[in-house]
């Protein structure tokens, strides 16, 4: 049965990888801001993939690396900043978003939340239980995956969120897959796999993968793609969405 997250949505679908900052846009934008969401939604995206993180005050904010490092030099880990801080340093780049400030300021789009550490696993599901129906869970980490779908349930959701497969998971389907053996098991209680084309040079993405995930009602999403090309061909492969950085060009080619 088609979780609630994909139902009445565009087929394909575009992932807006981190909001969307165009190209020749407002350079100060930074990914996964109030801003960089609004530009995603404003383009005509329907889902949006990010990331959280836990603060020093035990906020679930969206962002992406451990640290502030990549974005403002400084090596902080984010559990070491507060979060009034972090709106400060945010204030003129799009915006700090926690979970929660995401969900009620942006209703009507799908979020795809990576979760990042478990220590985000716990706090989330209070953020999350009552939008289920629009929550798809993620993590490189299925053990983190796992953790945050329990604590979603234990806070009364009458609906597990949507839910793609880790490291583990991806591994069990693309194994089986080639050798023609059933990923049944692997796949119980997955919705989607979100997966790379390649990984060291090895393809993740093959045809065999592809029918193996759709006999058991599993879509397939390939990250990070930017090149229309590249969409265009996935697409025609049978892949079931596209996780971009450029959800504009992508919402023009599926």
């Amino acid at each position: 049965m088609t979780h609630p997250y994909f139902e009445g949505a565009r087929h394909a679908r575009v992932l807006a990888h981190r909001g969307l900052v165009p190209a020749a846009g407002e350079p100060a934008l930074w990914e996964n801001t109030a801003g960089a969401f609004a530009a995603a939604q404003a383009a005509g995206a329907e889902f949006i993939e990010t990331d959280c993180q836990v603060t020093a005050d035990g906020d679930v904010v969206l962002f992406h690396d451990d640290t502030l490092e990549r974005l403002t030099g400084d090596p902080r880990a984010i559990s070491q900043v507060r979060t009034a801080e972090l709106e400060s340093i945010f204030a003129d780049h799009g915006g700090l978003l926690t979970v929660a400030a995401a969900l009620d300021a942006f209703p009507d789009v799908r979020f795809n939340i990576d979760v990042k550490t478990m220590t985000a696993a716990e706090p989330i599901g209070a953020l999350i239980a009552e939008h289920t129906h629009r929550v798809l869970i993620t993590s490189f980490s299925d053990a983190n995956r796992l953790a945050a779908l329990e604590s979603v349930m234990r806070a009364g959701a009458a609906l597990r969120p949507a839910t793609s497969g880790g490291r583990s998971t991806i591994l069990s389907l693309r194994t089986l897959s080639a050798l023609r053996l059933s990923p049944a098991r692997a796949l119980r209680a997955i919705d989607a796999v979100q997966i790379p084309e390649r990984h060291s040079g090895i393809p993740i993405v093959t045809p065999a993968l592809i029918r193996a995930a759709h006999r058991h009602g599993v879509e397939v999403h390939v990250w990070t793609i930017n090149d229309v090309d590249d969409m265009r061909r996935l697409l025609d492969a049978g892949v079931d969405g596209i996780v971009t950085d450029r959800a504009d060009l992508a919402l023009k080619t599926v």
